[in-house]
């Protein structure tokens, strides 16, 4: 199957292991990721002004090039995911601000939500299937203890999301599973790590950082599994003393030869 593939800015520097990771996780795998030919800043977060177009201007153009390609369209941070999914929800569902977006953009071809939006996780899990993984895999995790970190962007808001129960999320577990480490459940692994506060109140970062990688590491885990840049900067960055590492970073360890 081929999906078109919305990288975003921050895979292309500070979180390349991501963006390698998946590209040469999906060949494994069997399926293709066609990077849009063009594409800017996602716009790295979601705005609930309705009036307010600007900024979600990248993601209708990214959902767009997906559905001239007659493609769906994947992302993998789950930044990234949370304003494109949110904006085609927008397009689709708010005739008002549609019709504000297609007249700024003013090129003949109005958008309206058409674009299937996957996160790169839902294709494992939706297309792929665990169970593909499990038989690839190579056994080399067996042993390591891994506790899933979902952070607050991939799974709400979960009515616009719908990546998975909210409250109890299971599709990282289930990665990893599949990937033959296990995981290991703890009480902050679907809270905030204190996201864009590390700006202007770093403390509040620091603070929320420290609960997840103390909350993980008490639990058993010998390191954290994330989707989510930001996440794994504030973890890093606020002491985290286990390896806080991408899921693709993971998923190619057990699929590698």
């Amino acid at each position: 199957m081929i999906f078109s593939y919305y990288p975003g800015c921050t895979l292309k520097n500070k979180a390349k292991q991501l963006d390698v990771y998946a590209r040469q996780s999906a060949l494994k795998l069997g399926f293709e990721l066609v990077e849009l030919p063009e594409f800017q800043c996602c716009g790295g977060v979601f705005t609930t002004s309705g009036d307010e177009i600007a900024t979600k201007l990248a993601a209708v153009r990214a959902l767009k090039a997906a559905r001239a390609a007659k493609t769906p369209l994947v992302t993998v941070c789950s930044a990234c995911h949370n304003v494109i999914k949110q904006t085609n929800h927008a397009m689709k569902t708010d005739t008002e601000f549609a019709d504000k977006v297609n007249r700024y953009i003013n090129d003949g071809d109005d958008y309206h939500g058409e674009t299937e939006v996957y996160h790169y996780l839902e294709v494992l899990r939706d297309i792929t299937g665990f169970d593909k993984i499990k038989a690839l895999s190579n056994g080399r995790l067996k042993g390591v203890k891994a506790g899933a970190y979902y952070g607050c962007l991939l799974l709400r808001p979960s009515k616009i999301m719908k990546t998975d129960d909210p409250e109890n999320p299971c599709i990282l577990e289930d990665l990893i599973k599949a990937a033959g480490a296990e995981p290991v459940y703890y009480g902050e692994r679907n809270e905030c790590c204190g996201g864009y506060t590390v700006l202007d109140t770093p403390r509040i970062a620091e603070k929320r950082s420290r609960a997840v990688y103390t909350s993980a590491k008490n639990a058993g885990a010998d390191m954290i599994v994330t989707a989510c840049p930001l996440c794994r900067y504030n973890l890093i960055k606020n002491g985290a003393d286990i390896p806080v590492i991408y899921f693709t970073e993971m998923l190619w360890q057990a699929l590698s030869e």
